[in-house]
């Protein structure tokens, strides 16, 4: 059993928790497991301390205790799945697919060979939030003959609505930096972030952005002190999770324009 977080009121998070589970009875796929961070071993706990996956969730096999293995994400396709895929999704018979093609998704699929841990279809929601947290809800159920694909269809933008709700509540309920993800970067201080990311050094950036080396070296240090960190590189990694410098895709395009 795990004691009880000491912080804010879990009250409606579980509200939140008891709605993905009645949803779930309402649509066919009773079996339900939820995830408030994909990259936490500790599963999301009830007012009483207690995981929610022992009071309000029930799982395809009930003997599968998989909130207390702490190497359950690293075996487990639909959490592989949520880190490609930041959509909903629907899985049966070894195929994972969503609204439109998908190659991460695609790519998932024919690696095959995967864990499914008795689950023959579901529908799979990633909940992403400010500051790079994954959460994820997985309705389930063993029989794989369940139309799933219709079921998706007709009711995965609600599906995906009522898991961020419930993982955004969570997340906030449970200790949340929300002073940290409220920050604020002037442009001068992305600039300057966006080209460290890409590899230059102050001098460089100085030289491309057209100011002195201590100014950089003032905007970086500015802005880490904004999102509460200390040094180049974290400063750089809470800009990426926050949105302010771009994917590695436009990194490259600094790098080598043409």
């Amino acid at each position: 059993m795990c004691s009880a977080l000491p912080a804010a009121d879990l009250a409606l998070a579980e509200t939140y928790a008891r709605e993905l589970a009645r949803l779930g009875e309402e649509i066919g796929l009773p079996c339900l497991a939820a995830a408030h961070d994909i990259s936490s071993p500790r599963p999301p706990l009830g007012v009483d301390g207690r995981p929610l996956a022992e009071t309000v969730f029930r799982w395809v096999d009930p003997d599968l205790r998989y909130w207390e293995d702490r190497g359950f994400a690293l075996r487990a396709a639909f959490i592989h799945a949520v880190r490609r895929c930041s959509e909903p999704f629907w899985f049966r018979e070894g195929v994972f697919a969503s609204w439109r093609p998908n190659a991460a998704l695609d790519a998932l699929t024919a690696e095959g060979a995967f864990e499914t841990f008795g689950v023959g279809a579901a529908i799979v929601t990633p909940a992403y939030l400010p500051g790079g947290v994954i959460g994820a809800v997985v309705w389930a159920t063993r029989d794989a003959a369940f139309p799933v694909e219709a079921v998706f269809e007709a009711r995965a933008a609600e599906l995906q609505a009522r898991a961020l709700r419930f993982v955004a509540a969570y997340d906030e309920a449970t200790g949340a930096d929300v002073a940290r993800l409220a920050v604020r970067l002037t442009r001068r201080e992305i600039q300057c972030l966006k080209w460290a990311a890409a590899g230059k050094t102050d001098l460089e950036i100085g030289q491309i952005v057209g100011i002195s080396l201590p100014t950089v070296r003032f905007h970086i240090t500015n802005a880490s002190r904004k999102m509460g960190v200390t040094g180049r590189s974290q400063a750089v990694h809470h800009a990426g999770a926050l949105g302010y410098i771009g994917a590695e895709r436009s990194l490259r395009l600094l790098r080598d324009p043409a």
